[in-house]
């Protein structure tokens, strides 16, 4: 939408962006030309590349556009200034693009200091465009002052990542429900066999400390009650295409067989859990999601919530996101807000600086 808004008022628009990670090194592999072309077919507009971000290249480039011209400048991660959050190389991109103005637009990578999203505003006035403040006032509203009950959903495989974002549910949500490999490892530790499913080593604490602020939270008896682990967990023998979903018990797994998503009556269980709820965050999928086979859960999760629309419900980045618009014919309409931030998202959750929102700040 910020493209489209200063188009419509004959901005000449320079983009800078990044792809991959090539190490402060040109990669052909990691050019954005790319991205250039696919942008132009979505906005319906010429997007000029330009094959630098920073010099006499982008320079000239960026002054023989016109007002009302889009320009997207090469991968900024080519020169080791960008993520070392180099001054200088802030200063060479905003000389370069002849910028009056930046507009940090990229939720995904406020979470980092980098040139681009750090330093660059030192040099030139900076503010937030629609995109980015859309996520922020969201997601802080939401965990600043939930509508409740408020309901957790958190999935993917590790709890390491996401320890802070975790602990911060603990203390807000009024329940939370776990799925996806992360539930393996909370299971073993609850004392369940989980048999060859993929378990992260070495958090036991974390998962005591985890259970002890439960414990003093809702009392000893409660626990099970408010941080939900599946009852049932679909198994296969393999992450290939051709593995055969199986259902079983969580106290039946094979010690030969992989949790690779959660079962029917899981699915049972934590849509029961989601009647009345008025605010649900959702972040990591409840299975394998790379096989179809084991998509039934996140797509059971994905159904509940675009069919209660009073629900408000709040889809972390990432895979979690990646999957819902797959899955949604509705490209993600049919939830009150799916992030374009995955670790941005988990951290802004979390309640831990954001050096791209600081920097604007601060300008």
């Amino acid at each position: 939408p910020t493209l489209r808004f200063l188009l419509e008022r004959g901005c000449k628009i320079v983009i800078v962006s990044h792809l991959g990670r090539p190490e402060g090194v040109i990669q052909p592999s990691m050019s954005l030309v790319p991205v250039a072309r696919r942008l132009e077919k979505l906005l319906g507009e010429r997007v000029t590349f330009v094959e630098s971000c920073v010099g006499d290249t982008a320079a000239v480039a960026v002054r023989q556009a016109g007002d009302k011209s889009v320009s997207l400048l090469e991968n900024l991660r080519f020169h080791p200034g960008e993520e070392n959050n180099d001054p200088e190389f802030a200063q060479d991109l905003v000389k370069s693009s002849g910028a009056d103005y930046f507009v940090q637009d990229g939720f995904g990578v406020v979470h980092r200091a980098h040139a681009s999203t750090s330093a660059i505003a030192q040099f030139v006035p900076s503010v937030a465009g629609l995109l980015l403040e859309r996520e922020y006032r969201t997601i802080t509203d939401t965990m600043n002052n939930p509508s409740r009950p408020m309901v957790a959903i958190m999935g993917g495989a590790k709890i390491a990542d996401k320890i802070k974002v975790v602990e911060r549910f603990v203390e807000l949500a009024d329940k939370m429900l776990i799925g996806g490999a992360m539930a393996n490892t909370f299971m073993r530790f609850r004392g369940y066999k989980t048999g060859k499913s993929l378990i992260e080593e070495d958090v036991d604490d974390v998962l005591q400390s985890i259970y002890s602020a439960v414990e003093k939270k809702v009392g000893k008896e409660k626990v099970d009650d408010f941080l939900l682990l599946p009852i049932d967990v679909a198994v296969g023998i393999a992450t290939e295409s051709g593995a055969r979903r199986i259902e079983v018990a969580r106290e039946q797994v094979g010690s030969d067989e992989l949790i690779l998503d959660i079962g029917q009556k899981t699915m049972e269980y934590y849509s029961h859990e989601l009647e009345g709820v008025q605010t649900v965050v959702w972040n990591g999928p409840l299975g394998y999601t790379e096989l179809p086979q084991f998509t039934h859960g996140s797509a059971r999760m994905a159904l509940e919530l675009a069919t209660h629309p009073e629900i408000h419900s709040i889809i972390g980045g990432g895979d979690t996101a990646d999957f819902v618009l797959h899955w949604d014919a509705n490209k993600g309409q049919s939830f009150s807000h799916v992030s374009t931030g995955g670790g941005a998202s988990l951290e802004l959750m979390a309640g831990d600086p954001m050096p791209g929102i600081e920097a604007l700040l601060d300008a």
